[in-house]
């Protein structure tokens, strides 16, 4: 795995760009980021859980869809809430009814956040990705070189409305 860092001292915390091959990655690559900020690390595996958790209105339906336990998603999502100091999803207890999940308004802000920041690092690194991925091999298996997808999409968000609250822990 390639990793560079780039540093926005302004700001107090660092990007760490990371190319990784995966069998969805297309024929120029693509950047999968992780931000370390003062209080701790948000990266694509966290977003995605936030964003399925709006897409399924459940933290165990959305751990379910990105095969992880409850119990690991419960503690991401618990370990994003203490990084942002406040629930970043909001639950209603189970019962004949059934429970559910959203997220409150500082997680689509987030994860909202997230993928612009992922959509503006693509778009600048995009040539020396391009470029990187012509000085390399592909797979043998790997399908015919296509067009690479406009990225300006990328920082569009799935996130639904949802209600500030408090979260509740299955302890």
């Amino acid at each position: 795995m390639m990793r560079q860092v780039i540093t926005a001292t302004d700001m107090g915390c660092s990007v760490t760009v990371m190319k990784r091959h995966a069998p969805a990655v297309s024929p120029q690559g693509r950047l999968s980021l992780r931000i370390d900020l003062p209080g701790g690390r948000v990266g694509p595996g966290r977003v995605r859980l936030l964003e399925a958790i709006a897409e399924h209105g459940s933290i165990s339906a959305a751990g379910r869809a990105l095969g992880i336990s409850y119990r690991r998603a419960w503690e991401m999502v618990d370990g994003f809430g203490k990084l942002a100091g406040a629930p970043v999803v909001r639950t209603r207890p189970g019962g004949t009814h059934g429970g559910g999940a959203e997220l409150t308004e500082l997680g689509r802000a987030l994860v909202a956040d997230y993928r612009a920041i992922e959509a503006a690092a693509d778009r600048a690194v995009r040539p020396l990705l391009v470029a990187m991925a012509g000085r390399t091999r592909p797979p043998e298996d790997a399908p015919a070189p296509q067009p690479c997808p406009a990225t300006d999409t990328v920082g569009a968000s799935s996130v639904g409305e949802g209600t500030v609250g408090e979260g509740t822990s299955p302890r």
